[in-house]
C-alpha cells in the first residue's frame, strides 16, 4: 500500500480512492500484464447491420406527441433524475472549469443546461451534478454567484494517482503525487457512493438522464424519456451518424453481443470508416439497474501532464451496455434540433454559436 502526504491523503480519502484498486493496477502495468494493447479486443468485431435502432420523432410529430406524453407524465411526477457529467480536469479551457465558461450571451454552460432542466419539468426534475475534486469548489462558487445553488445537487467522481511510464509515482511540481479524476465510467459507483442513487429511488426516482456538461443539444426531452419508458430496457444510448473526424465509441458485435466498443479497443486491422454511427454519451438508465452496478474494466491510458508524458487508469460508462440491455435511439446531430452538439475546445464555441443559439432556443418550445 503507497503512503501518501497528509494533504494527499485527505483528497483521496473523500474521493473515493479506496474503492479503486491502484496497487494492483500499477504492479499490472510494471509486470507487462497491462497496457494499451491488452486493451485491444480479440477476435472478430462487427458493425451492425440496419434495423437495430429506434429513431426519435420529429418534434411535434404525432409520434413525438405520443412519446413525449408519456415522458411528461413521469418528469412531472418527480419520477425523472437529470445527471450532468462535470467532472475532469479542467485542463482543455486553460484551467477554467468548462461548465462555468460563458457558452452565450453571458451565460455558462451549467446555466443554459441547469435552467432548461428547470425551464422544460417544471422544478419536478432534480440535477445532479457529478464532480471532480478538481472541479467541485468552482463549481459550487459559480452557481452561487449566478443564484442557482439551490437547484443542484453535486457529488463527487473518483481520484486516482498518475505514474510515469516506469511506473513511479508521477509527482507535482510542490512534490506531491499528482492526481487526476479518472474518467466518466465513475458514474454508477460515484452516486451509488454519495448516497444521491439511494434517496432519489427512495423519493419515488425511476428514470436518470446522463449527459455531458459541454453537449447544450442534449437537453431534458419527454420524448427520449418517453421512449425509454416504452420500450422497457434499462439503458437507452443515444446515437447519431458519423461524420469526419469522429471519435469514441461506437455501437457493434463482439463476441455475439451489441455494445459500445471504443475505437482504442478495436483490432489494429478494423476500418474505421465502416463506421456509421457513434454514441453521444448521452444515455437514460433504470434507476434501480445503477443500484448494484456491473464491473468496469479499467483501461491503460498515455497522456501528457506538465508537458511530461503519464499513465492513467480510466473507466468508460458506456461499457455498462456490456452489461444491461440497450434501446439504440438515433437522435438528430442537425439543425435546431440536434442533440449533439459538442464544445471541446474553445474554438468550437465560435464555429458552432449560430447553431447552439438555434438549438437553446428551439428547447424552450419543446411541449407534449
Amino acid at each position: 500500500m503507497m503512503q501518501f502526504d497528509d494533504d494527499t491523503r485527505s483528497v483521496l480519502d473523500s474521493n473515493g480512492f479506496d474503492e479503486i484498486p491502484f496497487d494492483e493496477l500499477r504492479r499490472s502495468y510494471v509486470a507487462g500484464e497491462i497496457d494499451e494493447e491488452t486493451c485491444r479486443l480479440e477476435g472478430a468485431v462487427e458493425v451492425p447491420g440496419d434495423g437495430f435502432m429506434d429513431t426519435v420523432p420529429r418534434c411535434g410529430a404525432e409520434q413525438w406527441q405520443h412519446f413525449a406524453r408519456v415522458g411528461a407524465a413521469e418528469i412531472a411526477a418527480g419520477r425523472v433524475g437529470v445527471v450532468i457529467l462535470n467532472g475532469g480536469m479542467a485542463t482543455r479551457f486553460g484551467g477554467i472549469v468548462k461548465g462555468t465558461v460563458e457558452a452565450l450571451d453571458g451565460r455558462s454552460f451549467l446555466d443554459l443546461k441547469i435552467n432548461q432542466v428547470v425551464s422544460s419539468s417544471g422544478g419536478k426534475a432534480p440535477v445532479f451534478l457529478m464532480n471532480s475534486f478538481a472541479t467541485d469548489r468552482p463549481t459550487k462558487q459559480h452557481l452561487e454567484k449566478i443564484g442557482i445553488g439551490a437547484e443542484v445537487t453535486c457529488f463527487n467522481q473518483f481520484v486516482s494517482v498518475r505514474i510515469e511510464p516506469n511506473g513511479n509515482i508521477l509527482k507535482d511540481a510542490d512534490g506531491k503525487p499528482s492526481l487526476y479524476a479518472p474518467g466518466h465510467g465513475d458514474f454508477p459507483y460515484a452516486i451509488a457512493r454519495s448516497k444521491v442513487l439511494d434517496r432519489f429511488i427512495a423519493g419515488g426516482g425511476r428514470w436518470i438522464t446522463l449527459s455531458n456538461v459541454d453537449n447544450l443539444g442534449a437537453g431534458l426531452d419527454p420524448a427520449v424519456i418517453g421512449m425509454h419508458v416504452e420500450l422497457q430496457r434499462p439503458m437507452s444510448v443515444e446515437l447519431v451518424e458519423t461524420l469526419p473526424g469522429d471519435v469514441g465509441g461506437f455501437p457493434a458485435i463482439h463476441g455475439g453481443r451489441m455494445s459500445i466498443i471504443e475505437a482504442f479497443r478495436l483490432p489494429s486491422t478494423f476500418d474505421l470508416d465502416t463506421i456509421p454511427f457513434i454514441n453521444t454519451n448521452t444515455f437514460v438508465f433504470n434507476a434501480e439497474a445503477l443500484v448494484r452496478p456491473p464491473r468496469l474494466d479499467w483501461f491503460v491510458t498515455r497522456k501528457l501532464a506538465q508537458g511530461r508524458p503519464v499513465i492513467q487508469f480510466e473507466r468508460l460508462v458506456g461499457q455498462l451496455s456490456e452489461h444491461l440491455e440497450v434501446s439504440w435511439l438515433k437522435v438528430s446531430r442537425k439543425g435546431r434540433w440536434s442533440r449533439f452538439l459538442p464544445v471541446k475546445v474553445p474554438s468550437d464555441l465560435a464555429e458552432c454559436r449560430d447553431l447552439i443559439v438555434e438549438v437553446v432556443k428551439a428547447q424552450l418550445e419543446v411541449r407534449p
